[in-house]
């Protein structure tokens, strides 16, 4: 993790503290990008901490104030040292964007495969509460905490009902989603005491490394409903599946 010192931030209420899962590249980067360009302060979480430091780098570079987080969304230690070198720093979280989450059976020859279904269950639901549980402290430090989780249209079960019965649904990827949603309706009941929005977003198809760069989306396309949500004034809504036409059905 990057030790630079973060004393400066503490004075100016203004700047707001964000974290983004997966952020060193595709969706999660433009999120940060994009919350870097209204003036918050973006950690940016990546396994790699050298990724994460080259993409924090790049933001710096454009005068936004970004620092590297290491951190494996599937590993509990790994979110609580997140954590407390967050509290060291910054001594709160305003922003959680969960958007670290992997789609491995989207083009697999097996979809049903067991493994192929945990691991995806790993990263996209257990991986996004043991993030949350570790920052939830952090979040109810702030003065207007907000949750993002990064769902998908896949995780809609109205509109898997209605969709072409010839049509395969990847069904780890699916499932995922789907438990997402339902995660994110008991976390914004949880954050609601304390003034916290949760709400899941759904940013379309885009073109990026996990759609082999393919959609007619681009990544900061798909980050605008996550940044959105992140920005949340206090009528906003919460335990909502939003994309940028509006309200998803579950």
């Amino acid at each position: 993790m990057t030790t630079c010192s973060h004393a400066d931030h503490h004075g100016d209420n203004a700047a707001r503290v964000a974290l983004v899962t997966g952020a060193n590249k595709g969706i999660g980067f433009e999120i940060a990008r994009q919350l870097g360009q209204h003036r918050l302060t973006v950690l940016l979480g990546a396994r790699s901490p050298s990724r994460g430091e080259r993409a924090a780098a790049t933001l710096r570079e454009a005068g936004l104030a970004a620092f590297a987080v290491a951190l494996d969304v599937t590993d509990e230690g790994s979110a609580e040292r997140a954590a407390r070198w967050i509290d060291r720093g910054f001594g709160r979280l305003d922003v959680l964007v969960n958007n670290a989450g992997v789609g491995y059976d989207v083009d697999s020859a097996d979809p049903l495969a067991l493994d192929l279904v945990r691991a995806t269950f790993e990263t996209n639901v257990l991986g996004l509460i043991a993030v949350t549980r570790a920052m939830l402290g952090l979040l109810e430090r702030s003065a207007a905490p907000r949750v993002v989780n990064l769902s998908s249209r896949r995780g809609s079960l109205a509109e898997a009902v209605n969709r072409a019965s010839s049509e395969p649904e990847p069904m780890a990827y699916f499932a995922s989603k789907a438990a997402v949603n339902a995660v994110t309706i008991a976390f914004a009941k949880q954050l609601a005491a304390r003034g916290g929005k949760v709400n899941a977003v759904a940013p379309g198809r885009c073109a990026t490394d996990m759609t082999g760069n393919t959609g007619p989306r681009s990544a900061a396309d798909g980050a605008r409903i996550a940044v959105a949500m992140a920005l949340l004034g206090p009528d906003g809504p919460t335990g909502a599946f939003l994309s940028d036409e509006g309200t998803v059905p579950w």
